[in-house]
């Protein structure tokens, strides 16, 4: 295998092409950096430093450089997780309506500690700082679809119903379930922002014409 295939084989066929198409929406390939990144975690449910090194390929940037990107964001993870990671909020107005108990509770029903995966692969758990949710503690998220005011009776049957396939929560990496398309009228434009002369035509009013 040629290094320019090794390379590629990173992603599947089906996700370079999808890969191709992402970047084709903007006017610069880094800014595709991101939608990237959630297709590499989509496809292995979490970033591997290969994933890492292609999406820096693809859009002209160093390895180190979307590590440093993602590891800004929460939602990337760099090693393994479980199916389903659930993320209990401890933050102030979920530690006073029982948010500690919950994640206390949790790791003893599932049989793990805090950061860690069942022996099966189908669960990690994780203490949340904030999901910006006060109003429903004490709350927590699967795979980043909220669950609020959850009783340790609630979390008994969230598991019993993920285990059983009861649940429209996917596997983790999976942002959505319904794929985004952006015609050639929906992009980002075609020439870079410092070349663009109107406005794209995306926030254009329906009214104005394009300038001559």
């Amino acid at each position: 295998m040629s290094p320019a295939a090794a390379a590629a084989a990173v992603f599947t066929a089906d996700n370079e092409a999808r890969a191709a198409e992402i970047i084709s929406w903007f006017p610069r390939p880094r800014s595709a950096m991101i939608p990237l990144l959630h297709l590499a975690q989509e496809q292995d449910g979490h970033l591997s430093d290969a994933a890492m090194r292609r999406v820096g390929e693809l859009v002209g940037a160093t390895t180190a450089e979307v590590r440093g990107t993602a590891s800004f964001y929460e939602m990337f993870r760099f090693e393994p997780v479980g199916r389903y990671l659930v993320n209990v909020c401890t933050n102030i107005s979920c530690l006073l309506w029982g948010g500690e108990e919950l994640l206390e509770h949790a790791c003893e029903v599932l049989g793990t500690e805090v950061g860690g995966t069942t022996s099966d692969g189908m669960f990690t758990v994780d203490e949340a700082e904030c999901v910006a949710a006060c109003t429903e503690a004490p709350c927590l998220q699967v795979n980043y679809r909220y669950r609020g005011r959850v009783s340790h009776a609630d979390f008994d049957q969230l598991v019993k119903d993920l285990r059983a396939g009861r649940t429209d929560i996917p596997r983790h990496g999976v942002l959505s379930q319904v794929r985004q398309r952006a015609d050639d009228q929906r992009r980002a434009g075609a020439p870079p922002p410092e070349q663009a002369r109107e406005a794209p035509v995306w926030i254009r009013r329906p009214d104005e014409q394009p300038a001559n």
